[in-house]
């Protein structure tokens, strides 16, 4: 006799692809090779009040940013796997899981090179506000400004600055090659040293908060990293950091 076929829940599928008809594009995953495993419950969002109830009778659990907390495992007996589709497992307690002996797991890989243009981005606005320089141009100031050079703070030149990178997974590593590419120097702060693909300086955490013109994060949500950036941390770092 064939095992009973699992339930499956997902409780926030909205981020993912849209549920309603006329909405989903090309581009949207398809719930369908999850559907074929079993019945498949799609809840655009759960808030925190109903992740509980929703999860009661799941044996595969998939959440995104839901919160699935130790009482919700406890409530939901025939649970065996929660999926985060997401990077960071902090949204499920681990503990827990491994305490009733369910697995988890992430997809720890899915946007690196997304996550390195928007730190591109911020980078550059930080140190060239581009988007709020062409908010004031739309306006109007570049016209009435009596010079032909409009700027509307100093112009900050990213080559020759530092660049401090705390946690060297594979999208640090990316950053670490963009910011080599805009001519910054590189150090690096992360449990386990690596090779890396450009010229880069492995110190301890204090010294790259002091050196860095420009520190990024790219290390798991942990007891351990919660709150890394705080009063202490950041008085250590230049004014003009």
């Amino acid at each position: 006799m064939n095992p009973a076929r699992p339930n499956l829940v997902v409780l926030d599928a909205y981020t993912l692809s849209h549920l309603h008809p006329g909405e989903r594009s090309e581009t949207d995953p398809s719930w369908d090779a999850l559907a074929e495993l079993g019945p498949l419950e799609l809840h655009d969002r759960t808030p925190a009040h109903q992740v509980a109830e929703r999860a009661a009778g799941a044996d595969l659990l998939f959440t995104n940013k839901a919160i699935v907390s130790a009482e919700t495992i406890a409530a939901a007996p025939r649970l065996r796997y929660i999926g985060v589709m997401a990077t960071g497992t902090n949204v499920v307690d681990l503990k827990a899981a491994r305490a009733r002996g369910v697995t988890v797991t992430n997809v720890p890989g899915y946007s690196t090179m997304s996550v390195v243009q928007i730190v591109t981005g911020l980078l550059l606005e930080l140190s060239a506000r581009v988007g709020a320089t062409a908010a004031v141009v739309r306006d109007g100031a570049w016209a009435a400004c009596p010079d032909f050079s409009f700027t509307l703070s100093p112009f900050r030149e990213l080559d020759g600055k530092t660049l401090g990178i705390v946690g060297f997974g594979a999208i640090g590593a990316a950053v670490a090659n963009v910011g080599h590419a805009l001519g910054m120097k590189i150090l690096i702060h992360s449990r386990t040293e690596k090779p890396c693909a450009v010229p880069a300086e492995w110190v301890p955490l204090e010294e790259l908060l002091r050196r860095a013109d420009a520190v990024t994060l790219h290390c798991p949500l942990t007891p351990e990293t919660t709150g890394l950036i705080n009063a202490r941390t950041l008085a250590l770092m230049k004014p003009s950091a």
